[in-house]
């Protein structure tokens, strides 16, 4: 097994650009979960808004809420 890496700096620079590219598309994903909860009305959400805003601080819940939190729009 590698060494661990101890800070950013030493990681080449090709898993550094791969891990700011996840970074950005997580927060991406973060950003849009927010902002369709912010924007999409009580009846078309499952459950407490509130709820979903909690859960979607992370890339995984945003994809939870994209899959299972909205209801389709009429």
């Amino acid at each position: 097994m590698s060494a661990i890496v101890k800070s950013f700096k030493d990681l080449p620079p090709a898993r550094r650009a791969l891990a700011l590219a996840l970074f950005a598309i997580s927060l991406g994903a973060v950003a849009a979960a927010q902002r369709d909860l912010q924007r999409r009305p009580d009846a078309q959400v499952h459950g407490s808004k509130l709820l979903w805003r909690l859960v979607c601080l992370n890339a995984l819940g945003a994809g939870a809420y994209f899959r299972w939190g909205r209801r389709e729009s009429r």
